[in-house]
């Protein structure tokens, strides 16, 4: 089930690869092996029965960091109300997940609020009372953050933005009002490595490709496929891989090739580095397979058929003088075909990669 999984993804990933090849209409767009970036949401503990702030979007400046309001990059986050004290305690919200950005310094960024803010607090009867939170016209375009985090090509980047509720809300005074002026601590980790590898033949088109356990859980759904395709040298980098231990597979992309999919076992991935596969990944040809039966043979008699590989095949055949030989390795052979008290017969064969032949004799008695 696990690898049937495995496979939809890669082919989900392919169509959307031809999709995106098909629109060439913005030439600005950021290509599949840029950086990606998530950002989660945390919050220190606050005295309050709940906060609700409406997200409105992040954004980020790169290579800029000017005060103005030009050069902003949305990063598309998840909108909507959240109860900033759901995330404490290691619990946190992805506002953001692996959204491609452009290589360079990333400067500022910022999370921007819609106005349905609210706060809950126990009144003097200990019950909740619900209050609107205002936020200052200076702040509404969002609290703006020095990052200058240096991001570069293929890896992904993970920022944590921490809200501290409790020096965000202030009270005025006679007013009454509760007002929201957002304390944000912002912290970045690369949290991605590379895998970089040269498959031969080089001539072949070829897709190599990683299966990520998103969660670390049994179950699929969460999980996804990183993928990238050979160069014209047979090179391949697989960009924003989570640090752990992957089998790499290597999968041609015409399902007609000769050539078997291959997979590389182990390959383990650092945060911040580049791992690189020492040995040129060598794809071994679709194995053939030979069958046929044995005639000419008395009740009760066993033929054995041979063929000349590497390791000396060789198989005897059932009660009806079938047989059947897999996994031989594509070439020319000689197949030899013998019984007790019958004559040995020799036969030249050629295997074609990916082959059933079909090949049947008949043994006469000595």
């Amino acid at each position: 089930m696990k690898f049937s999984k495995y496979l939809k993804l890669v082919f989900s990933f392919v169509f959307l690869m031809f999709l995106v090849s098909c629109d060439d209409s913005d030439t600005t767009k950021t290509n599949a092996e840029a950086p990606t970036i998530s950002v989660r949401l945390v919050d220190a503990p606050g005295d309050f029965e709940a906060v609700n702030v409406e997200v409105v979007d992040v954004m980020i400046k790169m290579d800029d960091n000017s005060d103005d309001d030009n050069g902003w990059m949305s990063l598309e986050a998840e909108s909507g109300i959240v109860d900033l004290l759901d995330f404490t305690g290691g619990i946190s919200k992805v506002l953001v997940d692996r959204f491609p950005i452009p290589e360079g310094e990333l400067t500022q960024m910022r999370l921007v609020l819609g106005d349905g803010n609210t706060i809950v607090i126990k009144d003097e009867n200990d019950e909740d009372e619900t209050f609107d939170l205002k936020t200052p016209s200076g702040q509404q375009s969002g609290l703006k953050l020095k990052v200058n985090t240096e991001i570069q090509e293929g890896f992904a980047y993970d920022f944590v933005l921490d809200f501290d509720v409790e020096k965000s809300i202030v009270i005025a005074g006679n007013s009454g009002n509760i007002i929201l002026k957002p304390v944000l601590y912002v912290s970045a980790e690369v949290n991605s490595g590379i895998i970089e590898g040269t498959v031969s033949p080089s001539d072949v088109p070829v897709m190599a490709s990683v299966l990520v356990d998103d969660m670390g859980t049994p179950e699929t759904d969460d999980d996804f496929v990183i993928s990238a395709y050979t160069d014209d040298m047979g090179k391949f980098a697989l960009w924003g891989v989570p640090p752990g231990t992957y089998d790499v597979v290597i999968m041609p992309t015409d399902d007609d090739s000769d050539y078997a999919d291959t997979v590389v076992e182990g390959v383990t991935v650092t945060k911040g580095e580049v791992t690189i596969i020492a040995e040129t990944i060598a794809m071994s040809l679709k194995p053939a397979s030979l069958v046929g039966s044995v005639s000419g043979l008395a009740t009760g008699v066993i033929a054995t058929v041979a063929i000349n590989d590497t390791n000396n095949t060789s198989v005897n055949t059932d009660a009806t003088g079938a047989y059947s030989i897999e996994n031989i390795v594509p070439g020319d052979y000689k197949v030899t075909f013998s019984a007790t008290g019958y004559v040995t017969q020799e036969i030249d064969v050629t295997l074609e990669p990916g082959e059933a032949k079909e090949l049947d004799t008949t043994l006469i008695v000595e």
